[in-house]
């Protein structure tokens, strides 16, 4: 079976809010297969971020479909509206919810693709049952919350670590990589069996470089 690039997921909350039917532009242009929404509510992280209201009029604009990554507490009470969205994956955080499989089911039920987000300090070994539920594992590689942070090194292991286990069960779900995707960072994240990757401000949404020479150098990257 011959090996799939791997896929891109821009981290929104990064991108040129000025600029943002541009920037969405670009995106679609260099057909990237998500839209990485972060959703922050001041408690389960310390910081405030994108919100249903903007992920609506996002889109009202653009077809690329949404991976939504709800860091919040109490998700099953917020989880409708994100479900709504066409074609979303919504992802959420074990320990924030009481019972995980349920709320696996019903976004499901609601017609989204369910995922499930490993903080740094979460082993594996806490959400290996929830894998085979969901479409989705994201490995948080930095602590949620903020972007520009620094990698933190065990966590690359954690990538591998879930890869294993997906082969080893024979496995659907696809493994995501969220947190300092450096051009350093990416071939390792690749290596270790990342299939998307949450792009934000260490590589794509990087200041001094054009998003659309960030943008060829990525694809490349994914199809090696």
């Amino acid at each position: 079976m011959p090996v799939q690039p791997v896929q891109l997921a821009p981290s929104m909350m990064c991108a040129d809010f000025l600029h943002l039917e541009r920037e969405v532009r670009l995106l679609e242009k260099y057909e990237v297969e998500w839209l990485h929404i972060d959703v922050m509510d001041g408690n389960y992280v310390p910081n405030f971020t994108l919100g249903i209201d903007y992920c609506r009029a996002l889109a009202g604009a653009t077809s690329i479909p949404f991976d939504v990554h709800l860091m919040i507490e109490h998700p099953e009470r917020h989880i409708e509206p994100f479900c709504a969205l066409p074609g979303a994956r919504v992802t959420f955080h074990p320990e924030t919810v009481y019972q995980p499989v349920r709320l696996i089911e019903r976004i499901r039920e609601l017609g989204a693709s369910p995922g499930i987000a490993i903080d740094p300090a979460q082993p594996v070994e806490c959400s290996r049952h929830l894998i085979p539920l969901v479409d989705q594992v994201l490995v948080m590689t930095v602590n949620p919350g903020y972007a520009g942070q620094r990698l933190i090194p065990h966590c690359l292991k954690k990538i591998a670590e879930v890869r294993e286990f997906i082969v080893r069960e024979k496995l659907a779900a696809a493994i995501e990589v969220d947190g300092n995707v450096s051009w350093s960072n990416i071939p390792k994240m690749i290596e270790a069996g990342a299939d998307i990757l949450v792009v934000g401000t260490s590589s794509l949404f990087e200041k001094h470089r054009p998003h659309e020479e960030s943008l060829c150098e990525l694809r490349q990257l994914a199809r090696r």
